[in-house]
């Protein structure tokens, strides 16, 4: 005697569409809202070492000033002088006066002086929340 097992009228109508609709709604939100690669970064910068560094959390109205090894400053990846990166700054704090902060990445071989005219056109032009970046090295 043969046993007849009844298929669920269920299980054949069920559709995956709605489901896949999600998912290709979720890759497309992630897609979207990521930032998949920051301009100030893209120059070869070798950052100098600090027992207590932390990650930079990039702060969607900071400025990154990149200073490389022969003391050039970069800002966007456009090299600039203190003249015009003054005037850039002033108009940043002009738009935005209380939150305006700055970054300042050096490399690990440039002399000082940039870093400390960069530090002082930040000064002079309203911008006194700024940073120089590290990278985490060995303690000692």
């Amino acid at each position: 005697m043969a046993v007849q097992i009844k298929r669920s009228s269920v299980a054949g109508t069920l559709s995956l569409t709605p489901l896949i609709d999600v998912v290709f709604l979720l890759l497309i939100f992630f897609l979207v809202t990521s930032e998949f690669e920051e301009e100030e970064r893209r120059l070869d910068i070798v950052l100098p070492t600090a027992t207590s560094a932390v990650p930079m959390i990039g702060k969607p109205r900071e400025i990154v000033i990149d200073i490389d090894a022969d003391g050039d400053v970069y800002l966007r990846g456009q090299t600039t002088t203190m003249e015009d990166l003054e005037k850039l700054l002033k108009a940043s704090v002009a738009s935005n006066p209380t939150n305006q902060t700055a970054v300042i990445r050096a490399d690990r071989n440039a002399s000082f002086q940039p870093v400390v005219s960069v530090m002082d056109v930040c000064n002079r032009s309203g911008i006194s929340d700024y940073s120089v970046t590290t990278q985490e090295g060995p303690e000692g």
